[in-house]
C-alpha cells in the first residue's frame, strides 16, 4: 500500500539510530523481566491479589512494540532511503525513421505493410513522454526528414499518415540525412551539458539498393558507424516475411526481408536489432523501444512512505498505551 522499498541511503549515518531503538527494546524486556522478579518476591500471594491492580494479558505490551516499529521506520526515513523510479526523458532525441520503398506495398502483413507500419509507428509517437523531441525521416531512393525533432508528436503522426510509396531502397541516405537533422537540432538546445541525447529507430523491409555495396561512403553499414562515432545508437526493425510479393508493371515480384543487413546496421551503431512478421509483433516491438527510450531508471527520495508509516504507528502507539494503561508506554 505505502510502496516502501530501499535500494539505497542518502545519510548512512542516521542508520546508528537503529541500534538505540534495539538498545529501547532490550530494555523494556529487562524491565518487565525486573518487575515480574519483584512481584514474585512478595510473599503474601493473597494480599497481593487485593491490592494489586488487575493486569492485562499478553497485548498490554502491543503498544510498546508498535512504538519500537514505529521509531525503527522513523530512522530509517532519517536515513534518505532512495528507491529506482522509471521516469520519462525530456531533453532526448527520437528520430523514426521508416521505409517507404514500394516493398512495403506488399500484403503479407494485412492490409500491407506500409498500412501496418503505419498504425504501429502512431501508437509509438503516441506512447512516448511529452517532452521528447520526436522527428520523422522517410526513405526510398533519397530520404526526406518530413518533420523536424519537435515536441510537438501531432505533427509527427500526421507526415505518417501522408507516407508515400516509391522505387527504391536508400537505407545509407536515410541514416545520413538523420544524423543530419540529429546534430543540426542538438545545435539549437545544446544546453551547459550540451547537446540532449538521440537515438534512431530504423524500420525496413528490404535490403539496400542505393548503392548496392553496404560499405560504400553513403552504404548502411558505413552510416551506422558514424552513427556510432556520434553517440546516436540505431535500433533497426526488420518487418515482414519472407514470401512477401509485390505487383511491379504486372509482373509479381518477390521482395522478402533482408534480415541480415539490419542486424549489422544495428550491431555497427550500438543499437538493438527486432524482428516483426506481424502487425501484432511490429506494435509489441515499438512499445518495447517505447519504454526503453522513452523513460530511463533513476533513484529517487523514497522517505516518505516510511516517514509516513512510521508517525502513524507512533500515533497509534500512544493511542493504544492510553487506552490500556491509562499512560503512554514505559
Amino acid at each position: 500500500m505505502f510502496g516502501l522499498s530501499l535500494s539505497g541511503v542518502t545519510s548512512p549515518w542516521w542508520l546508528l539510530l537503529l541500534t538505540v531503538v534495539v538498545a529501547l527494546a532490550i530494555g523494556y524486556v529487562v524491565v518487565q523481566f525486573r518487575r515480574r522478579r519483584r512481584t514474585m518476591r512478595f510473599t503474601n500471594l493473597s494480599l497481593l491479589e487485593k491490592i494489586a491492580p488487575k493486569r492485562q494479558g499478553w497485548w498490554r505490551h502491543m503498544p510498546a512494540v508498535v512504538l519500537v516499529v514505529a521509531l525503527l521506520l522513523l530512522s530509517v526515513s532519517l536515513a534518505g532511503p532512495t528507491a529506482e523510479e522509471r521516469v520519462p526523458r525530456n531533453r532526448a532525441t527520437v528520430m523514426l525513421v521508416i521505409d517507404v520503398s514500394l516493398s512495403m506495398e506488399a500484403t503479407d502483413v494485412q492490409p500491407n505493410r506500409l498500412q501496418a507500419a503505419q498504425v504501429a509507428a502512431k501508437q509509438f509517437t503516441d506512447g512516448l513522454p511529452a517532452g521528447i523531441n520526436l522527428g520523422l525521416v522517410s526513405f526510398a531512393a533519397s530520404a526526406t526528414v518530413l518533420v523536424s525533432p519537435t515536441q510537438d508528436h501531432s505533427a509527427v503522426d500526421d507526415a505518417i499518415d501522408g507516407l508515400k510509396l516509391d522505387e527504391a531502397t536508400a537505407t545509407g541516405e536515410a541514416i545520413a540525412a538523420t544524423l543530419q537533422a540529429i546534430q543540426s537540432f542538438g545545435k539549437t538546445v545544446a544546453g551547459p551539458t550540451g547537446p540532449p541525447p538521440a537515438a534512431i529507430v530504423l524500420m525496413s523491409d528490404g535490403k539496400e539498393t542505393i548503392p548496392q555495396d553496404l560499405n560504400d561512403p553513403r552504404g548502411a553499414f558505413s552510416q551506422a558507424k558514424a552513427a556510432k562515432s556520434a553517440g546516436v545508437p540505431i535500433s533497426t526493425i526488420s518487418f515482414g516475411t519472407d514470401h512477401g510479393v509485390v505487383d511491379i508493371g504486372g509482373e509479381q515480384v518477390a521482395v522478402p526481408v533482408d534480415d541480415g543487413s539490419l542486424q549489422t546496421v544495428a550491431n555497427l551503431s550500438g543499437g538493438s536489432y527486432y524482428r516483426a512478421a506481424s502487425a501484432g509483433q511490429l506494435q509489441a516491438v515499438y512499445a518495447s523501444l517505447g519504454q526503453q527510450i522513452g523513460f530511463e531508471n533513476k533513484q529517487a527520495d523514497a522517505s516518505r512512505p516510511w516517514l509516513i508509516l512510521g508517525t502513524i504507528l507512533a500515533m497509534a502507539s500512544a493511542i493504544g498505551a492510553l487506552l490500556i494503561g491509562q499512560r503512554l508506554p514505559a
